[in-house]
């Protein structure tokens, strides 16, 4: 294993609140600074990071095939053709979820630590077994979660499990935050989230609806310069990740054009 690969798990507890979305942004982020980046689908039941990416088309062998010594591991990576930095090591069958051992994914990302200077392991939901076995193979985590009182709180479980695996350092993204909703009580604040949970903020990304666009067109927002408020979120998360003394966006500066104030005052209640 290379010394200084950084193998990091991303990980959330609750579905849906932006695992696989950060896990395909980040890694063209840090491919862009020059890092060789492979991303690792772990989530062998409900593979999507494929599609995210645009690769699902160029796939031919998985992680299965690698384990089985059906192909060599650089025959099964599937590099990004915008992004020669980045590779994907697509999830396999869902039937390796009867078989997978936590020594068959450290395997796994051994081979690929030879090789990367970060190793993305795109975490499945929940604490069962494929997070057990995708724990078992890093050295440090991201955990994402939304400013929802379930996703805290799921997220609060995972953080625990973490801990319990001497995971370090692990640190937060909080994602879709809405400014608005903050500043109008509500949804949980930045302050709310870092309070609960106790860990180091490394992002925070906020709502955008480009990155619904960008996922279904299989373009991840930070591949092509994109200007949008999450594509600079997530570069900014890359380059914290690479040391670089990047300032949090404060949710309160943000939304405040004439446009935003226009319409908070149509919405004010009257009691």
């Amino acid at each position: 294993m290379a010394p200084k690969t950084r193998i990091i798990l991303i990980c959330s507890g609750k579905g849906g609140v932006g695992k696989t979305t950060l896990t395909a942004n980040l890694g063209i982020a840090l491919a862009k600074q020059g890092m060789k980046t492979a991303v690792l689908d772990a989530d062998f039941g409900l593979r999507n990071l494929d599609l995210l990416l645009g690769l699902e088309n160029r796939i031919v062998y998985t992680a299965q095939e690698v384990l089985e010594e059906a192909c060599r591991l650089e025959q099964a990576l599937v590099k990004h053709k915008q992004e020669p930095n980045l590779a994907l090591l697509p999830a396999g069958n869902p039937r390796m979820l009867e078989w997978l051992k936590p020594d068959d994914m450290k395997r796994i990302v051994n081979l690929l630590s030879a090789q990367f200077d970060y190793v993305l392991i795109d975490c499945p939901a929940g604490v069962e077994d494929g997070f057990k076995n995708a724990v078992s193979a890093t050295k440090e985590a991201i955990v994402i979660t939304t400013p929802e009182v379930s996703a805290v709180r799921d997220a609060d479980r995972v953080i625990g499990l973490l801990n319990t695996h001497g995971i370090e350092p692990v640190q937060l993204v909080l994602n879709r935050v809405r400014p608005r909703m903050i500043a109008s009580q509500e949804m949980l604040s930045v302050d709310d989230v870092t309070d609960i949970l106790a860990l180091p903020l490394l992002g925070l990304v906020l709502e955008d609806e480009q990155v619904i666009v960008s996922t279904n067109r299989g373009e991840p927002l930070t591949l092509n310069k994109s200007t949008s408020p999450a594509a600079r979120c997530y570069s900014n998360i890359a380059r914290r990740l690479e040391g670089e003394d990047i300032p949090l966006i404060d949710p309160a500066k943000e939304g405040k054009g004439l446009g935003d104030k226009f319409r908070r005052l149509m919405q004010t209640k009257i009691f």
